[in-house]
């Protein structure tokens, strides 16, 4: 043998990169061309040395220039040529310069080429070799009359063919006869410009067929042996998208007989080198065609290479130096030694956007990721991150090859790879391939040419959610300008560490809770055990109300969940946590960007002994519009499911009928339904509308409508310890329903009102942990409980555990001080404005954002004169936020309530105020002054009850997809 010391590749890309790795590994140096689009190309820089070729030349004509690379060749010393796939690997011109040079061509020899190279003569060869072949012209004739008259002689539907070239370049169905002329002149167009031939031909059309194709290899010695066939039947416009071997559709009679048909046609011209012969086979007979022959390398030749261990590439090296086939440094056994192992797939990752008809793309590549694992083969161009795609050559950006024992464990590789891969900056194939290698027709391996072109269904994507992307430029963005969140903001300084957590083995289960018992119980014994026994039952709400009233709902999860399993273990004797709902939900999306979801999985989790409480604003759940009745039940089935427990359900206007629906949904969820009554006003103050009748009368619709559990919802802890006295016995007499109190420390005696209602037989009372207490947040918990310490009532809670709960939450609130309002004291101006603990920080937020924080006192007192302006309303999300929304408006604009009563005066109220007026949120439109409803609607009819019982349910399915298409979820 002549050993070849060094190669030219007379290609580009991956396939130039996959020779060099062939020679690489056989200690041969290699040589590189590249044109001037392609400088930047990755083969470039992977050959020991590389050359520009074809200067001054187009792109693909550079590559094409015989003198300039047989030049390169001489000056840069090299033995071999090998010319890849495309360009000139078919062209004997190209064999015979490398010839005449005195360099190794590395394929068939040049009269070989002409005879197979050129499709019209492979087909005459294949006749008299007695290979079957489809009905064809011979080359056609530049006379249009005389190409009509050879089409018509074999008939409609035809394929038009390059005479000297693949890939699909040239190939165009010609279904009459007035298609053939505008086809001729763009195909031969094509064939010219990819492989220097404007030579075609017209094939009979197979409608139902499937591709296959059989790898032969042959040595300088007269041996020929075939490497088993391919399955290229997944094609796009007569270009191969997904390649597999074995063919899944053959037995091993067709097996046999195609590859010896193959054999027989190159024993007929002494075949060397490696070539693939090609058929179609018509999927409704069985029958099988020649169709061409590629005397070179083909781009799927890596499933072959896959399923029978034989490495091509060195294969030909082997064979150029004079090897023969079955000694062992040929790289290739004798055909019985040469066995199917397993099956194998190959999927062409391109540049392409299947959403836009596969145009190509092309830029940087922002971001680069491929997939890795056994039995998975990357062979790569010029694919990393920061690489940049030009718009000059062919789109393959990465073949992926995935090997499997049988076609189902390939298959399943090969969508794991696809799914694997990261590509950014520029579009890519990447779903189309995952769609089709899941169609079921893929699977059961029955695919024809047609597939793609007849299967919708390819094209219906899920949008990637780019979620490392996304992340990067936050980070990037935060690191460079702040976090949105911190602008105008103080940062703690010094920043503070990490908050103690408590002393605890977490290594034991915790000990049973107040879930245990309602799993136990059930919702109405649960109920009756609750009114029933003595002690006191207490709620932290640490984890959603005390944070959403101190610091704007700021919390993050990790904070929660670093101490969660610590609660499951030293605050087992809570009666719940309130975890969810309320203001959480949108905060943690809009500006946590987290998912409540999520966070309330991982709180479940980690504390699966004590109930989870929510808090829901009935028809409008936990956002600020109204939503359709089965929205509501779904949303309430889904919570239950996460793992809530305990409903709060709330109306912002005390609407029995607006609380109907969820109260009926908590029920079926087997969870307990705690209705709530919204307290506002004084109930000794006469000229309110809210007096003790009220709230029973109300308390009673409740009891009728199912609730569990009966709740006073103090929103803005106003309800004095007097009131609750009588406001607690009153709905204890009239009702048989357990009773917890809510209520916040805005003015700073909270925690009296709590005592008095737990002296007036309160069932449970909602406190914070002492480090997230007082303001307006909730009264402190450590303090009640040692209130109450060695009494009838005595919630038996351990004060110390408490304290290291307490401890660990002061580190936390640190952290989150930014966000805090500048409150020093609780304040008595609240029972004048009458404003919900959590909007008092909402609000100053909003007036900070809006310049007028320094004037915070006017927007309280306009808070207090929107309320009787709108009729003395209750004032709770989304009720609330509208009176706010209309304070900040008067006080921004200088207007006065007389102003806005003014018939006189134009004002295009606040949108949220149009909503309420109208009963968009879910409210009746009663109670509101006329001569303002009027003026609010300007003359549109306010809508009459709940508008949920009017609104279209929604697609819940459709919905649903549409998130997991945004999501990914």
């Amino acid at each position: 043998m002549k050993p070849i010391r060094t190669i030219l590749i007379a290609n580009r890309s991956e396939i130039a990169i996959r020779v060099m790795r062939a020679a690489a590994e056989m200690n041969i140096r290699t040589v590189a061309i590249y044109a001037e689009e392609d400088k930047l190309a990755l083969h470039r820089f992977k050959a020991d040395e590389a050359y520009q070729v074809g200067a001054g030349q187009k792109p693909i004509a550079a590559y094409l220039d015989i003198d300039d690379i047989i030049r390169i060749a001489k000056e840069a010393g090299v033995d071999a040529i090998h010319p890849g796939y495309g360009f000139l690997s078919e062209n004997p011109e190209f064999a015979e310069a490398c010839a005449a040079a005195g360099i190794a061509f590395i394929g068939p020899q040049p009269e070989v080429m002409r005879q197979l190279g050129n499709k019209v003569s492979a087909r005459e060869l294949a006749e008299k070799a007695g290979v079957p072949v489809v009905p064809a012209t011979g080359a056609l004739p530049y006379t249009l009359a005389e190409a009509q008259r050879m089409a018509a002689a074999v008939g409609y539907p035809l394929m038009l063919k390059a005479s000297w070239g693949g890939g699909g370049r040239g190939m165009r169905v010609v279904e009459h006869e007035d298609e053939l002329a505008g086809a001729m002149e763009v195909a031969r167009r094509e064939a010219k410009a990819a492989f220097g031939n404007d030579e075609v031909y017209l094939e009979k059309l197979v409608r139902r067929a499937h591709h296959v194709e059989v790898q032969i290899l042959g040595d300088t010695h007269g041996n020929l042996v075939h490497l088993f066939e391919r399955d290229c039947s997944v094609q796009r416009r007569n270009q191969k998208v997904v390649e597999r071997a074995p063919a899944p559709y053959l037995n091993e009679s067709q097996r046999t007989a195609l590859c010896e048909a193959a054999l027989k046609l190159a024993r007929a011209v002494g075949y060397t080198h490696a070539g693939t012969v090609e058929f179609l086979m018509d999927a409704d007979t069985g029958a099988f065609y020649f169709i061409e022959v590629n005397p070179r390398i083909q781009v799927e030749h890596t499933v072959t290479e896959a399923i029978t261990g034989v490495d091509i590439v060195k294969a030909q090296i082997r064979i150029t130096e004079g090897a023969q086939i079955g000694e062992e440094d040929s790289f290739v056994p004798a055909q019985p030694d040469i066995r199917l192992l397993g099956h194998a797939l190959q999927c062409r990752v391109t540049t392409e956007d299947p959403e836009n008809n596969f145009t190509p793309d092309y830029g940087r590549l922002t971001a680069y990721r491929s997939a890795a694992g056994f039995g998975v083969r990357l062979d790569g161009g010029t694919a990393y991150t920061g690489a940049v795609i030009t718009p000059y050559y062919d789109s393959l950006l990465v073949k992926v090859t995935a090997w499997g024992h049988t076609p189902t464990e390939a298959n399943a590789r090969m969508d794991r790879a696809l799914r694997e891969f990261r590509i950014r900056g520029v579009s890519s194939n990447l779903a189309f391939l995952e769609n089709v290698i899941a169609h079921p027709l893929f699977t059961s391996g029955k695919c024809t040419t047609r597939f793609i072109d007849s299967t919708p269904e390819l094209f219906q994507f899920t949008p990637r959610r780019d979620r490392a992307t996304k992340l990067l430029e936050f980070l990037g963005d935060v690191t460079v300008n702040g976090n949105a969140e911190m602008k105008g903001r103080a940062a703690p300084s010094p920043m503070p560490g990490p908050a103690r957590l408590p002393d605890c083995p977490l290594g034991e289960a915790p000990p049973p809770g107040s879930r245990d018992k309602l799993h136990e119980l059930g919702a109405e014994r649960f109920a009756q055990w609750m009114r029933e026994q003595k002690q006191v039952l207490i709620t932290d709400t640490t984890l959603r109300d005390a944070h959403q009233s101190l610091f704007a709902t700021r919390m993050r999860t990790a904070d929660m969940l670093a101490v969660a399993p610590h609660y499951a273990r030293l605050a087992s004797g809570l009666f719940s946590l309130e975890c969810w709902g309320g203001a959480t939900f949108d905060v943690s999306m809009r500006f946590l960007k987290e998912d409540p979801w999520q966070r309330l999985a991982e709180l479940r989790a980690a504390i699966p002994n004590v109930l989870f409480q929510m808090l829901l604003r009935a028809s409008n759940a936990v956002g600020y519009t109204n939503y359709p009745d089965n929205v509501v039940r779904h949303f309430i089935a889904q919570a239950a499911e996460g793992g809530i427990d305990l409903f709060r359900v709330f109306d912002s206007l005390n609407a029995v009928d607006n609380m109907r629906v969820a109260i009926d949904a908590v029920r079926d969820t087997g969870r307990l339904c705690e209705a709530a009554i919204c307290y506002t006003g004084d109930i000794y103050d006469a000229s309110r509308r809210y007096d003790l009748k009220y709230y029973v009368d109300m308390a009673k619709q409740l009891e009728q409508a199912g609730a569990h559990i009966l709740a006073i919802k103090d929103m803005a802890g106003i309800c004095t310890p007097r009131a609750v006295t009588a406001l607690v016995k009153a709905l204890k007499e009239g009702t048989g329903l357990p009773i917890h109190f809510h209520t916040h420390d805005t003015s700073g005696i909270a925690a009296a009102s709590v005592l008095a209602a737990v002296e007036a037989g309160v069932d449970a009372v909602d406190a914070a942990m002492d480090a997230m207490s007082g303001l307006t947040s909730q009264p402190n918990l450590g303090s009640i409980v040692a209130a109450l310490a060695g009494s009838e009532r005595d919630p038996e809670l351990d004060r110390s555990h408490l304290q290291q709960l307490s401890t660990y939450w002061e580190g936390v609130r640190q952290v989150y001080a930014p966000f805090e309002a500048d409150l020093r004291a609780g304040t008595s101006a609240v029972y004048r404005h009458e404003m919900p603990g959590g909007q008092v920080t909402n609000l100053r937020e909003q007036a900070r954002s809006l310049g007028i924080e320094a004037r915070w006192p006017e927007v309280a007192e306009a808070y207090a004169q929107v309320n009787l302006l709108f009729g003395d309303i209750v004032k709770v999300t989304p009720t609330s936020k509208v009176v706010g929304d209309m304070a900040l408006f008067m006080v921004s604009n200088g207007l006065t309530p007389a102003d806005v009563l003014d018939p006189a005066r134009e004002i295009d109220f606040p949108e949220s105020v149009v909503s309420l007026f109208k009963g968009e949120l879910g409210t009746p439109a009663h109670g509101f002054p006329a001569e303002l409803q009027r003026k609010v609607l300007k003359g549109q009819a306010p809508l009459a009850g709940r508008p949920g019982e009017t609104m279209a349910p929604v697609d819940l399915a459709a919905e649903q997809a549409k998130v997991e298409q945004q999501t990914g979820r």
